[in-house]
């Protein structure tokens, strides 16, 4: 994202997983896990929706870890169709956690099912603290239902993922959805837009 992030690698069950660091100006008050789109169609950690997403985080305070899921970038494995990838997800979260520190979770697209079903899998043992979903993947990925606070913002013009599909999703929930006017899946020429929906929300 920047000159200052640091780049590592940690252990997963595919392989070693390849994340990225980017950390406050302060104390971090909470650490934040971001999970890129789908592996097949070009989606990495460097993925411009998830740097977005980042910046947020930092902005808010956190520490943001974003990751290469297995067979992207410098991660070991190939594509597992949504298993593995949450194994993945898992993982890094496990290696780069900080237990005195809330965690939140965030994702973009496929990203997003990752970030929902890891939530819902850590929901008795260690809570997360709250979950932001951009674009998620809901005609594509059978999602969870997520915490009432969990932050969704969708384009109106999304042509990846209808808009419709994700208020077919969140309304059984009773979720709000955060709609940009016009935007697509991708954010294009939106993303301070985007960036600054997220820091409001998580806010309030």
């Amino acid at each position: 994202m920047n000159r200052d992030t640091q780049r590592i690698t940690v252990a997963g069950p595919a392989g070693a997983i390849e994340c990225a660091i980017d950390q406050p100006a302060g104390a971090p008050r909470g650490v934040v896990v971001l999970c890129h789109p789908h592996p097949q169609h070009g989606g990495t950690l460097d993925n411009k929706v998830v740097q977005t997403l980042a910046r947020a985080f930092v902005q808010l305070g956190y520490r943001a870890v974003r990751f290469n899921f297995r067979g992207v970038g410098a991660s070991a494995g190939a594509w597992d169709e949504g298993r593995g990838e949450v194994d993945d997800a898992l993982a890094a979260i496990a290696a780069l956690r900080d237990p005195a520190l809330p965690l939140a979770l965030g994702g973009f697209s496929f990203g997003g099912f990752v970030a929902a079903e890891v939530t819902r899998r850590l929901a008795d043992a260690a809570p997360v603290e709250r979950l932001v979903l951009v674009g998620p993947a809901t005609s594509r990925f059978d999602l969870p239902a997520v915490p009432p606070d969990t932050v969704v913002v969708h384009g109106e013009a999304d042509e990846v993922v209808p808009l419709a599909a994700t208020l077919a999703w969140a309304r059984p929930q009773v979720l709000p959805v955060i709609v940009l006017p016009g935007v697509g899946h991708f954010f294009h020429g939106q993303l301070t837009l985007l960036k600054n929906q997220v820091v409001q929300a998580w806010h309030r």
